[in-house]
């Protein structure tokens, strides 16, 4: 079982990650059958570009590392992750949805959670990630929405709501594009507090990243067998002192009698 999950199953969070993104993407593709306005739909459509550049890289790096690229494209659903990348099918990511509930129902809720709980750093990280996502689509939608109306207001279209999100998530706050209404402010500050949390994850997943190798590769003295060696040669040497000024001591009691 555990040669199988290496060889499908990347880590439990990062397919959650992927299953997640392909939902939003099939969420996406039903917001836009719905009767909204031509810049909200332009705002779908950008972030539908971003998922689709991570769909095709996560299916490069599948095919890539793949011991036996044609398994893996023909006998497991390697043609239908290519398929469900497509900017034009976006429908088949259902089937990435399936793929991915199905690797991790054979690999065991189990062992999903014990994963889950023994790498906590990557799932924060994927999951603030993708808490990041949906706040700047969904952030950006309600902000276009109720900003493009307004007296006085500046984001007026998709783009201009989708770089209003990034420099505020991202915590820069340029300042050149900003909500004029309560609702758009309030949206505006939520979407600050999560760029800050999704900053220290970002950070912490860092520094766990580089300094537990180091940490796993220096061995304690408990595990080094040199280590345990030198131990015994100072308590031998520290015995042969301990002997050695006994027996002087003995001497000098036999010299008194």
């Amino acid at each position: 079982m555990e040669n199988k999950r290496s060889r499908e199953l990347r880590t439990s969070s990062y397919e959650l990650f992927i299953g997640a993104l392909s939902v939003l993407s099939i969420i996406n593709l039903v917001l836009l059958l719905l009767p909204i306005s031509d810049q909200v739909k332009q705002l779908i459509l950008i972030v539908d570009v971003a998922l689709t550049a991570i769909f095709l890289i996560d299916f490069t790096v599948r095919f890539v590392s793949a011991p036996v690229k044609s398994r893996y494209f023909f006998r497991e659903g390697g043609w239908l992750d290519l398929i469900g990348s497509l900017p034009t099918l976006r429908i088949f990511r259902l089937f990435r949805v399936l793929r991915v509930s199905r690797l991790l129902r054979r690999y065991g809720l189990r062992n999903v959670f014990r994963e889950l709980v023994s790498d906590p750093a990557q799932g924060g990280l994927l999951l603030a990630a993708f808490f990041a996502i949906l706040t700047m689509e969904f952030g950006c939608m309600f902000v276009l929405g109720v900003e493009q109306d307004a007296p006085g207001a500046n984001i007026l279209t998709g783009p201009d709501a989708l770089w209003w999100g990034i420099t505020t998530i991202t915590t820069v706050g340029y300042g050149d594009l900003y909500p004029v209404t309560y609702p758009g402010q309030v949206v505006a500050s939520i979407t600050m507090l999560i760029g800050i949390a999704l900053i220290g994850t970002f950070t912490g997943y860092l520094a766990n990243t580089f300094l537990a190798p180091r940490s796993a590769a220096t061995p304690s003295d408990a595990d080094d067998p040199r280590a345990q060696l030198k131990i015994v040669l100072r308590q031998i040497d520290e015995n042969a002192r301990k002997g050695a000024e006994l027996q002087a001591k003995l001497q000098k009691v036999v010299a008194l009698l």
